[in-house]
Protein backbone atom coordinates (compact mmCIF):
# COMPACT_ATOMS: atom_id res chain seq x y z
CA UNK A 1 0.00 0.00 0.00
CA UNK A 2 2.84 2.05 0.90
CA UNK A 3 4.49 4.19 3.45
CA UNK A 4 2.10 4.53 6.33
CA UNK A 5 2.95 7.52 9.30
CA UNK A 6 1.16 8.39 12.25
CA UNK A 7 1.20 10.69 14.97
CA UNK A 8 -0.79 10.55 18.32
CA UNK A 9 0.20 13.50 19.99
CA UNK A 10 -2.42 15.30 21.37
CA UNK A 11 -0.56 18.11 23.01
CA UNK A 12 0.94 19.07 19.53
CA UNK A 13 -2.36 20.40 17.27
CA UNK A 14 -5.23 19.28 19.75
CA UNK A 15 -6.01 16.30 17.52
CA UNK A 16 -6.17 12.97 17.93
CA UNK A 17 -4.62 11.38 14.81
CA UNK A 18 -2.40 12.86 12.24
CA UNK A 19 -1.47 10.12 9.42
CA UNK A 20 0.58 11.04 6.43
CA UNK A 21 0.15 8.56 3.39
CA UNK A 22 2.61 7.69 0.68
CA UNK A 23 2.01 5.43 -2.34
CA UNK A 24 5.13 5.90 -4.50
CA UNK A 25 3.76 3.86 -7.34
CA UNK A 26 0.94 6.11 -8.15
CA UNK A 27 2.52 9.18 -6.84
CA UNK A 28 0.09 9.46 -4.33
CA UNK A 29 0.81 12.06 -0.91
CA UNK A 30 -1.37 12.47 1.43
CA UNK A 31 -2.52 13.56 5.06
CA UNK A 32 -5.78 12.43 7.00
CA UNK A 33 -6.33 14.51 9.98
CA UNK A 34 -8.69 13.36 12.62
CA UNK A 35 -9.72 16.50 15.38
CA UNK A 36 -12.10 14.15 17.46
CA UNK A 37 -14.19 11.03 16.99
CA UNK A 38 -15.97 12.01 20.89
CA UNK A 39 -19.28 12.15 19.02
CA UNK A 40 -18.65 9.98 16.69
CA UNK A 41 -16.74 8.92 13.80
CA UNK A 42 -15.05 11.67 12.24
CA UNK A 43 -16.55 13.34 8.95
CA UNK A 44 -14.47 15.28 6.43
CA UNK A 45 -13.83 15.94 3.00
CA UNK A 46 -10.98 15.47 1.26
CA UNK A 47 -9.26 18.53 -0.84
CA UNK A 48 -6.89 17.76 -3.36
CA UNK A 49 -4.68 21.02 -4.19
CA UNK A 50 -1.07 21.53 -5.33
CA UNK A 51 0.32 23.03 -1.86
CA UNK A 52 3.64 25.09 -2.22
CA UNK A 53 5.14 22.44 0.64
CA UNK A 54 3.99 19.47 3.03
CA UNK A 55 4.08 21.92 5.85
CA UNK A 56 1.23 24.02 3.58
CA UNK A 57 -0.46 20.82 3.62
CA UNK A 58 -0.49 20.06 7.07
CA UNK A 59 -1.68 23.62 8.26
CA UNK A 60 -4.88 22.98 6.27
CA UNK A 61 -5.68 19.97 7.45
CA UNK A 62 -4.81 20.82 10.52
CA UNK A 63 -7.41 23.89 10.24
CA UNK A 64 -9.90 22.19 8.03
CA UNK A 65 -10.28 19.08 10.47
CA UNK A 66 -10.54 21.17 13.68
CA UNK A 67 -13.41 23.40 11.60
CA UNK A 68 -15.27 20.16 11.11
CA UNK A 69 -15.59 18.95 14.57
CA UNK A 70 -17.17 22.37 15.51
CA UNK A 71 -19.20 21.97 12.45
CA UNK A 72 -20.75 18.73 13.07
CA UNK A 73 -20.86 19.36 16.79
CA UNK A 74 -23.05 22.68 16.14
CA UNK A 75 -25.37 20.65 13.18
CA UNK A 76 -26.23 18.02 16.18
CA UNK A 77 -24.20 15.35 14.17
CA UNK A 78 -23.35 11.96 15.99
CA UNK A 79 -20.23 12.62 13.59
CA UNK A 80 -16.79 14.17 14.73
CA UNK A 81 -14.41 16.04 12.58
CA UNK A 82 -11.79 14.96 10.36
CA UNK A 83 -10.74 16.08 6.98
CA UNK A 84 -7.64 15.16 4.31
CA UNK A 85 -5.49 16.67 1.91
CA UNK A 86 -3.65 14.98 -1.08
CA UNK A 87 -0.69 17.17 -2.23
CA UNK A 88 -0.74 17.32 -5.74
CA UNK A 89 -2.70 18.79 -8.74
CA UNK A 90 -5.28 17.28 -9.74
CA UNK A 91 -5.26 17.52 -13.40
CA UNK A 92 -1.12 16.56 -13.49
CA UNK A 93 -1.73 13.67 -11.36
CA UNK A 94 -5.05 12.16 -10.24
CA UNK A 95 -5.93 8.94 -11.72
CA UNK A 96 -8.00 5.78 -10.91
CA UNK A 97 -4.90 4.24 -9.19
CA UNK A 98 -4.09 6.65 -6.96
CA UNK A 99 -7.71 7.16 -5.98
CA UNK A 100 -7.77 3.82 -4.94
CA UNK A 101 -4.64 3.93 -2.92
CA UNK A 102 -5.78 6.55 -1.20
CA UNK A 103 -8.67 4.74 -0.40
CA UNK A 104 -7.32 1.34 0.93
CA UNK A 105 -5.58 4.16 3.28
CA UNK A 106 -8.79 5.32 4.46
CA UNK A 107 -10.17 1.72 4.83
CA UNK A 108 -7.10 0.66 7.12
CA UNK A 109 -8.38 3.76 9.70
CA UNK A 110 -10.63 1.11 10.41
CA UNK A 111 -14.07 3.94 10.34
CA UNK A 112 -12.33 6.56 12.12
CA UNK A 113 -12.97 8.83 9.30
CA UNK A 114 -14.91 9.07 6.50
CA UNK A 115 -13.81 10.76 3.45
CA UNK A 116 -16.19 13.14 1.04
CA UNK A 117 -15.72 15.63 -2.04
CA UNK A 118 -13.94 18.94 -1.20
CA UNK A 119 -11.91 21.00 -3.76
CA UNK A 120 -10.65 19.00 -6.12
CA UNK A 121 -12.32 16.43 -5.69
CA UNK A 122 -15.63 15.07 -7.86
CA UNK A 123 -18.47 12.65 -7.02
CA UNK A 124 -17.02 10.04 -9.55
CA UNK A 125 -13.86 10.38 -7.58
CA UNK A 126 -15.95 9.03 -4.36
CA UNK A 127 -17.40 6.16 -6.73
CA UNK A 128 -13.65 5.07 -7.56
CA UNK A 129 -12.28 5.73 -4.00
CA UNK A 130 -15.22 3.67 -2.68
CA UNK A 131 -13.49 0.51 -4.53
CA UNK A 132 -11.44 0.73 -2.01
CA UNK A 133 -13.13 1.69 1.49
CA UNK A 134 -16.99 1.63 3.02
CA UNK A 135 -15.91 5.28 4.67
CA UNK A 136 -17.33 7.10 1.86
CA UNK A 137 -20.00 9.64 1.18
CA UNK A 138 -20.79 11.55 -1.71
CA UNK A 139 -21.33 8.63 -4.04
CA UNK A 140 -23.35 9.21 -6.95
CA UNK A 141 -27.17 7.92 -6.91
CA UNK A 142 -26.40 5.08 -9.33
CA UNK A 143 -23.67 3.37 -6.88
CA UNK A 144 -25.92 4.24 -4.18
CA UNK A 145 -25.19 7.78 -3.09
CA UNK A 146 -26.95 10.76 -2.38
CA UNK A 147 -25.03 12.57 -5.09
CA UNK A 148 -23.66 16.32 -5.33
CA UNK A 149 -23.37 17.87 -1.60
CA UNK A 150 -22.28 21.00 -3.20
CA UNK A 151 -26.04 21.68 -4.39
CA UNK A 152 -26.98 21.89 -0.72
CA UNK A 153 -24.34 23.20 0.15
CA UNK A 154 -25.14 26.59 -1.59
CA UNK A 155 -28.57 26.17 -0.70
CA UNK A 156 -27.45 26.46 2.92
CA UNK A 157 -24.93 29.31 2.54
CA UNK A 158 -27.75 30.76 0.82
CA UNK A 159 -30.48 30.12 3.08
CA UNK A 160 -27.68 31.84 5.79
CA UNK A 161 -27.36 34.62 3.91
CA UNK A 162 -31.10 35.85 4.11
CA UNK A 163 -31.21 34.66 7.37
CA UNK A 164 -28.44 37.74 7.78
CA UNK A 165 -29.54 40.30 5.40
CA UNK A 166 -33.09 39.56 7.89
CA UNK A 167 -30.90 40.32 10.99
CA UNK A 168 -29.55 43.34 9.82
CA UNK A 169 -31.77 44.96 7.08
CA UNK A 170 -35.21 43.37 8.57
CA UNK A 171 -36.01 41.30 5.44
CA UNK A 172 -34.55 37.95 4.30
CA UNK A 173 -33.49 39.06 0.80
CA UNK A 174 -30.20 40.23 -1.30
CA UNK A 175 -32.28 42.05 -3.45
CA UNK A 176 -30.81 45.29 -4.39
CA UNK A 177 -27.66 44.32 -2.60
CA UNK A 178 -23.75 43.64 -3.77
CA UNK A 179 -22.97 40.39 -2.81
CA UNK A 180 -18.93 39.28 -3.52
CA UNK A 181 -18.60 35.85 -4.47
CA UNK A 182 -15.13 34.25 -3.72
CA UNK A 183 -14.50 31.26 -5.65
CA UNK A 184 -16.76 29.51 -8.42
CA UNK A 185 -16.25 25.95 -7.74
CA UNK A 186 -19.01 23.35 -6.88
CA UNK A 187 -20.29 25.63 -4.36
CA UNK A 188 -19.67 28.95 -5.65
CA UNK A 189 -21.74 28.30 -8.94
CA UNK A 190 -24.67 27.36 -7.66
CA UNK A 191 -24.54 30.12 -5.42
CA UNK A 192 -24.22 32.49 -7.83
CA UNK A 193 -27.26 31.38 -9.57
CA UNK A 194 -29.64 31.24 -5.78
CA UNK A 195 -28.05 35.54 -5.50
CA UNK A 196 -29.10 36.78 -8.81
CA UNK A 197 -32.43 34.67 -8.96
CA UNK A 198 -33.04 36.64 -5.33
CA UNK A 199 -32.26 40.23 -7.52
CA UNK A 200 -28.82 40.24 -5.87
CA UNK A 201 -25.70 42.39 -8.14
CA UNK A 202 -23.21 39.94 -8.01
CA UNK A 203 -19.44 40.43 -8.02
CA UNK A 204 -17.31 36.94 -8.47
CA UNK A 205 -13.44 36.16 -8.82
CA UNK A 206 -11.94 32.62 -8.67
CA UNK A 207 -8.25 31.91 -9.69
CA UNK A 208 -9.12 29.34 -12.55
CA UNK A 209 -9.34 31.42 -15.96
CA UNK A 210 -11.80 28.21 -16.82
CA UNK A 211 -14.23 29.09 -14.13
CA UNK A 212 -14.49 33.36 -14.65
CA UNK A 213 -14.97 32.17 -18.41
CA UNK A 214 -18.29 29.65 -17.00
CA UNK A 215 -19.39 32.97 -15.20
CA UNK A 216 -18.80 35.21 -18.05
CA UNK A 217 -21.06 33.03 -20.61
CA UNK A 218 -23.82 31.39 -18.11
CA UNK A 219 -24.18 34.14 -16.12
CA UNK A 220 -23.13 38.20 -18.60
CA UNK A 221 -24.37 40.35 -16.18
Amino acid sequence: MGVFASTDDPDATGHEQVVFCQDKQTGLKAIIGIYSTALGPALGGTRFYPYASEEAALADVLDLSRGMAYKNALAGLDLGGGKAVIWGDPEQIKSEALLRAYGRFVQSLGGRYYTACDVGTYVPDMDVIARETRYVTGRSVEHGGAGDSSILTAWGVFQGMRAAAEQVWGVPTLHGRRVGVAGLGKVGKYLVGHLLDDGAEVVATDVNPRALEWARTTHPQ
